[in-house]
């Protein structure tokens, strides 16, 4: 060996020789998981885009029939008459006054309003904070969906929140492989959040409060 030879010149050929031996061996698994790192790549790049529009601080999903947030919380008195009233047992009041301000409050994700064919709550209520409405007209609030987290941006065919809607097509539909909220047909009664499969939900009613805030 010269003397100005390295002493490790002939490891180093060797260690060459076999990561390029390696890296093609390699190259078949590199390649099956590349789809994968684009999803986690586009997942990445969500997570900084903008921030997905929850429920606001304060404000609660009223009772189909609800009027106007101040008005409702000003006139309601909180007898239970909508509580009692209710099939699906989706409506409640909390006495603490923590949940829905005291007053008559839905929290979908335990249960959501089922749209009755008798709408009995807004018939019983005494004070006219509920008012007799038909099904079409109902205002609870309007459902926004978060393509980021639903199973359909990562290849799933799944329309739980469709199928559940009891308008049907009037209020959410599958367009073009996305899920679209009607704004005009949805009437927010939160029976997609509920059902929706994902945490955080892919599918969130933000409520009419919002919009008079």
């Amino acid at each position: 060996m010269p003397d100005d030879a390295p002493p490790d010149d002939a490891p180093m050929d060797r260690r060459r020789f076999f990561r390029r031996g390696l890296s093609e061996l390699l190259k078949p698994i590199a390649q099956a998981i590349a789809p994968f790192e684009r999803v986690a790549q586009k997942i990445g790049e969500l997570d900084g885009g903008p921030p997905r529009r929850e429920i606001p601080p304060g404000l609660w999903l009223r009772p189909p029939g609800a009027v106007a947030e101040k008005t409702f919380l000003q006139t309601c008195t909180r007898g239970g008459e909508c509580v009692r009233a209710c099939p699906a047992h989706c409506i409640k009041i909390d006495a603490t006054g923590r949940n829905g301000a005291g007053a008559p409050y839905i929290d979908v994700n335990s249960a959501a309003c089922v749209v009755c064919n008798g709408l009995y709550c807004m018939h019983v209520c005494p004070s006219g904070s509920l008012v007799p409405t038909s099904i079409n007209d109902i205002d609870m609030g309007t459902a926004v969906w978060h393509e980021e987290s639903c199973t359909r941006s990562i290849g799933s065919d799944c329309r739980i929140c469709v199928d559940q809607c009891p308008l049907g097509d009037m209020a959410i539909t599958v367009k073009d492989g996305l899920i679209a909220v009607k704004p005009l047909g949805c009437i927010g009664c939160g029976m997609c959040q509920m059902h929706c499969p994902t945490n955080p939900k892919s599918i969130v009613v933000i409520p009419k409060a919002a919009k008079e805030s």
